[in-house]
């Protein structure tokens, strides 16, 4: 199961209460005040993971709390400061603050920390309220409490490219053919239900990622098939690879599928349209009619888009793509 947004709640510890008491010991003829002061409260930390690839394990165990700051003692002992609770999340997380929506941090690397929320300050026991002219204080405080926070936590992959297209398209067989992935393929729309991640490897021993995100339709943006939701996962892309089928049983237009999916990329994100973009006619081999080919490729340069055409069957072109996008990307 692919989760990739959650909310929960984190809790950090409240801080200790400091202590009032008196020393009243033998051969102390001077005793005074000797209240402690109270622990720190344990903090909520977010740690990024490599462990991780979903956020499935926090749907389940959505509440997270730190350990409270032991109350202060007498004999001015201190108490002990809370442990902090770590709560581990994949890389390329997100977070927010779920009420306000404020961008808290954006987790890009392995073994980054984030306090999501800091511990309570412990309070002053009643010896440090002592002054000379104020010998027996009965003063002391409370500790203070925890920061608490409903976060919305959001996963997007890190990819360097990222394929996009009409259900069937081809993509689900394209990123089987350039690397390792083994993604479920069948004859029948959204046979891809979650992105999948692929590192296609170049001659040179150098590599690349590819997100192979589930097809949009017309009026995804409105909520209408699976793979609007799952756009987030291309933002972070430096290339985006639109797969245009150009078979001749789809019943439809290349260059208008084309147009279609440009729409729906554009009313998620204007950022999206912008990134480069390589132009690829797939399923060469079941494409009877040149006209389609050559209409979208005429399409692509007008738009000042590289244009390819490959079948991942039988593996025509397919090289000359993956060259094209380890250049495009290795050189950015």
């Amino acid at each position: 199961m692919f989760i990739d947004e959650v909310r929960i709640q984190v809790k950090a510890g409240d801080g200790g209460n400091g202590c009032m008491a008196f020393r009243r010991e033998k051969f102390v003829p001077h005793g005074g005040p000797s209240g402690g002061d109270g622990g720190r409260g344990g903090d909520v930390i977010l740690v990024s993971s490599l462990h991780y690839n979903t956020l499935l394990h926090l749907r389940f165990n959505p509440e997270h709390k730190a350990e409270r700051g032991r109350h202060g003692e007498g004999s001015n002992r201190t108490g002990h400061t809370g442990a902090d609770a770590e709560v581990a999340v994949p890389v390329g997380t997100v977070v927010r603050d779920d009420a306000t929506g404020e961008l808290l941090h954006d987790f890009t690397q392995p073994e980054e920390r984030f306090i999501v929320a800091r511990g309570g300050r412990g309070g002053r026991g009643n010896a440090r309220f002592a002054t000379s002219t104020h010998q027996t204080p009965t003063e002391h405080e409370d500790g203070r409490p925890g920061e608490e926070k409903r976060l919305q936590l959001e996963l997007k992959l890190l990819a360097d490219a990222g394929l996009v297209g009409f259900p069937n398209a081809g993509k689900s067989t394209l990123i089987s053919r350039i690397s390792a992935a083994r993604p479920k393929i069948a004859d029948y729309p959204f046979t891809t239900l979650e992105p999948n991640l692929g590192v296609v490897k170049m001659d040179d021993l150098r590599g690349f990622v590819v997100a192979d995100i589930p097809g949009l339709i017309e009026g995804a943006h409105l909520g209408h098939g699976l793979g609007m939701q799952f756009l987030r996962h291309v933002e972070r892309t430096r290339l985006l690879v639109h797969l245009v089928d150009l078979s001749d049983g789809t019943g439809r237009d290349p260059v208008r599928d084309f147009d279609v999916i440009m729409n729906e990329l554009a009313s998620f994100s204007e950022e999206l349209v912008r990134k480069p973009m390589l132009v690829v006619g797939t399923k060469l081999d079941a494409a009877q009619d040149p006209e389609r080919r050559l209409s979208l490729e005429r399409l692509a340069q007008d738009r000042g888009l590289p244009f390819y055409a490959i079948s991942s069957v039988t593996g025509e072109g397919v090289d000359t793509l993956r060259r094209a996008m380890g250049e495009r990307l290795l050189a950015s």
